[in-house]
């Protein structure tokens, strides 16, 4: 392995802190928005589904992207709600919440492990510079 790489154990850590930051942002909306009929546009919330890709060469950094999800809506039978249809369905986002809090789990626990590596980092820098006194 080349030590001389582009991209540094600490650029690699905070980029795996950014993107995973990102993407449970993308979940909390995908929760928080898991009962709303109607957005701006008119429609119901549309699930956001975030893709991870890298941006360097081998051991670069990652970057999330982000992109409203294929598929319709689910129709659930409320005649009492104020956006239903004639015959009492309600347009719904398809958001699976138990999906979502597994992948909320995942991305903090993946967000603590980034924060580890920094820890860990920062622990041999440390005595590193212990050694050179």
């Amino acid at each position: 392995m080349d030590v001389n790489t582009k991209y540094g154990t600490i650029d690699i850590a905070i980029s795996g802190l950014k993107s995973q930051n990102k993407y449970i942002e993308i979940i909390g909306s995908n929760i928080s928005n898991a009962q709303t009929t109607k957005t701006s546009s008119g429609e119901p919330y549309k699930q956001i589904e975030a893709r991870f890709k890298s941006t360097g060469d081998k051991f670069g950094t990652v970057e999330v992207e982000q992109t409203e999800a294929e598929g319709g809506f689910k129709r659930v039978l409320d005649p009492g709600h104020p956006d239903a249809d004639e015959q009492g369905y309600v347009k719904m986002p398809d958001i699976n919440l138990p999906s979502e809090l597994m992948k909320l789990n995942t991305a903090s626990r993946a967000y603590e492990a980034n924060v580890a590596v920094l820890k860990r980092y920062q622990k041999m820098v440390e005595r590193t510079l212990e050694l050179l006194k």
